[in-house]
């Protein structure tokens, strides 16, 4: 099964066992059974007859905007319901001291990803990450989410501050600025960053959890709030290590990005090779120590979802994830 991301624009409709997309040019039919997810950034009409078909076969589907932001996604009815696992979400997030735990494990795992990821371009010095060291040690301190998002806040706007040396092409980055990208960078990270948070949206389909009881973000009706938890710990690791590979061998350049709208605008050949270099890295396989075989950073995911909910449950203290390669 394939993550499938359509760029055109067109319709999406129901043909026996297939989803077929319709253009003015052609008809393209995918088997059911080969999608994992659907990723549109077309513009696209699409009827209840498909809709309910990708509802009944768990498929969860993303849509981007016309400048390729994220804006929602379709989340069939949970088809993996534990009534235990969403009473011991939701008392771990009332116990101010569980929910403290679990946060900090969010935040000391991103801060891992930033040390190890500048650990690999010595240009950048041992300043940085002895300050990110003592970053991470200061979260075992906190007793509140509060301090541990500014513990956060402050190494996130460290860990940036090493992008113009990590990265070799003349970059326009003074600091991060999302809602919406000023310029490449914030459009380069806003972009690989959604990517990241649809796939564990994805995988927390795939779970008991409830994707909207969160403890590092405050929880919303409006969005997967425990997605934007878990996804803090993969950024650094899919998203970003994407990003530099992408600008440091001239992948992506300043040619892909809109010029009338200060380069904060990714056009569709730019992301279609972001998106292709991120289906290649989450596709990428490593040997898990604890398992003995390898596994897909995707399922890397899965895995850490499957830890939490032990965590949950009282089965096993959870640990998050602390890239080793």
């Amino acid at each position: 099964m394939k993550d499938y991301y359509i760029f055109k624009s067109g319709r999406i409709s129901r043909k026996d066992n297939s989803i077929v997309f319709e253009t003015n040019d052609s008809n393209i039919f995918i088997p059911i059974n080969d999608i994992d997810s659907l990723c549109f950034f077309g513009e696209i009409d699409i009827n209840t007859k498909a809709m309910n078909f990708l509802a009944q076969q768990q498929v969860v589907v993303h849509f981007f905007n016309y400048y390729g932001w994220y804006t929602g996604s379709f989340y069939p009815r949970e088809f993996l319901l534990s009534g235990d696992v969403l009473v011991a979400q939701v008392k771990a997030y009332l116990d101010m001291h569980s929910r403290t735990y679990i946060a900090r494990q969010f935040v000391q795992g991103a801060i891992h990803g930033f040390i190890t990821n500048i650990k690999r371009y010595p240009d950048v010095g041992d300043a940085a990450v002895d300050t990110l060291q003592q970053y991470l040690s200061a979260t075992e301190e906190q007793s509140n989410v509060l301090s541990l998002m500014g513990i956060e806040g402050n190494a996130h706007e460290l860990y940036y501050s090493t992008f113009p040396v990590i990265i070799k092409q003349t970059i326009e980055f003074e600091k991060r600025v999302k809602h919406p990208p000023n310029n490449m960078m914030n459009a380069m990270i806003s972009f690989c960053n959604s990517l990241v948070y649809t796939h564990v949206i994805k995988e927390l389909y795939k779970t008991q959890l409830n994707p909207t009881v969160s403890y590092l973000h405050e929880p919303s009706n409006r969005r997967f709030s425990l997605a934007l938890d878990v996804a803090e710990i993969f950024k650094p690791i899919y998203a970003d290590r994407v990003i530099f590979d992408l600008l440091n061998n001239n992948m992506i350049t300043q040619k892909h990005f809109d010029k009338d709208l200060n380069y904060c605008y990714l056009k569709e050949d730019g992301r279609k090779i972001v998106v292709k270099a991120f289906d290649d890295k989450i596709n990428t396989t490593v040997m898990h120590k604890k398992l003995k075989r390898n596994v897909s950073y995707q399922k890397m995911i899965r895995l850490e979802l499957y830890k939490l909910i032990k965590h949950l449950l009282n089965e096993e203290q959870y640990q998050s994830l602390r890239i080793w390669w």
